[in-house]
């Protein structure tokens, strides 16, 4: 082959493939999530026109007749933005999966949307138990905790949000960290409607005991800058494994006794601070370990006696509250311990001050 007939044949397999990917979707299947019984469920598609010329769809078939569409009757320009909206009735209960073929001069094949979900006979409603504003969109809570977890487990918690715009969104939980999952259902909120966050902990991924906290950000739409009145609060608490006092070694096990169980401070008053201190004493058999000793909010400081105690042994555990930096956390003050002590392998004080 000689080198002009080489490169008009690469020049005419590089316009055949812009040809061919002149229609473009942002998202070519939404989650829509559950809907009521007859109550219609709407999923917008955002496609481009990525080529050089106009583009014209010349019609969008559903696959029934329970699914309307809309889509753009005139030309649409070079590198511009439009939707297609899929509306299905919601006439039957179950799951559903609806497809459309989108027909048009961009592709020489129909470009296929989906929109899924489940239709039940009466869907839960949350209204008025959205207390949390995160700019329009209202949350049922704000931090969640993960108590009590073991390596390996993958517990999972909720939260429901509701669109208080006047918009269609697209929620998004932003900055999560290699130990989180986040699932939001449906994708895309209409105003007035719900959604659900489905967050799972990763505990295999979490590689120290005891507590760890961060936070994540939900977005209206993805690419939303991070903003603090969005931040939703993640702790959770790994447990020990403590399997060598299984069975008959239980009766060696370290045993820790503490003097209460939560901190009386009282009120502040004129005071910046305020202290109390509690004993916490090995009546076990073998060496009690401390191993962990952390705050779940700011504005706590702790001094420990003693990490390690020998059977027998007590030490004192001093807790002070610090009153202009506890005013601006949004969960209760707590101090955590772990420890080796088989039947106390996680300790929670409340400290409660006002």
């Amino acid at each position: 082959m000689n080198k002009t007939l080489l490169i008009t044949t690469l020049l005419a397999l590089g316009a055949t493939t812009a040809s061919a990917q002149r229609l473009m979707v942002t998202q070519a299947t939404i989650d829509c999530g559950r809907t009521g019984f007859q109550q219609p469920v709407t999923a917008t598609f955002e496609l481009r026109n990525k080529g050089l010329r106009k583009l014209r769809i010349s019609d969008v078939h559903p696959d029934c007749g329970c699914t309307q569409v809309d889509y753009p009757k005139k030309e649409i320009g070079a590198n511009e933005k439009f939707t297609i909206r899929l509306t299905y009735d919601a006439q039957q209960l179950g799951h559903f999966y609806k497809q459309a073929a989108v027909v048009s001069n961009g592709s020489k094949t129909p470009v296929y949307l989906t929109m899924k979900g489940v239709v039940l006979e009466e869907v839960q409603d949350f209204s008025g138990l959205y207390p949390y504003d995160f700019g329009g969109l209202l949350l049922d809570k704000d931090n969640l905790e993960f108590d009590d977890v073991n390596k390996g487990d993958r517990p999972m918690q909720e939260i429901h949000i509701l669109n208080n715009t006047g918009k269609t969104v697209n929620p998004s939980v932003m900055h999560l960290p290699p130990y989180l999952e986040a699932e939001i259902t449906p994708q895309q909120l209409a105003p007035g409607r719900s959604a659900t966050i489905r967050l799972t902990l990763k505990s295999a991924n979490i590689r120290d005991f005891g507590l760890t906290q961060t936070a994540v950000y939900l977005a209206k739409n993805p690419g939303d800058k991070v903003q603090s009145e969005n931040e939703i609060g993640i702790s959770a608490v790994l447990l020990p494994d403590l399997k060598n006092f299984g069975g008959t070694n239980r009766q060696y096990a370290p045993k820790m006794v503490l003097s209460a169980q939560s901190m009386e401070l009282g009120a502040f008053e004129k005071k910046s601070k305020k202290s109390g201190e509690l004993t916490i004493t090995n009546n076990g058999r073998t060496e009690l370990n401390i191993s962990s000793l952390q705050m779940f909010t700011p504005g706590l400081r702790v001094t420990l006696g003693k990490r390690k105690l020998q059977p027998g042994e007590t030490t004192k555990l001093k807790i002070t509250a610090m009153r202009n930096e506890l005013r601006k956390v949004r969960t209760k003050p707590r101090v955590l311990m772990i420890t080796n002590d088989p039947e106390h392998a996680k300790v929670v004080i409340n400290i409660n001050v006002k």
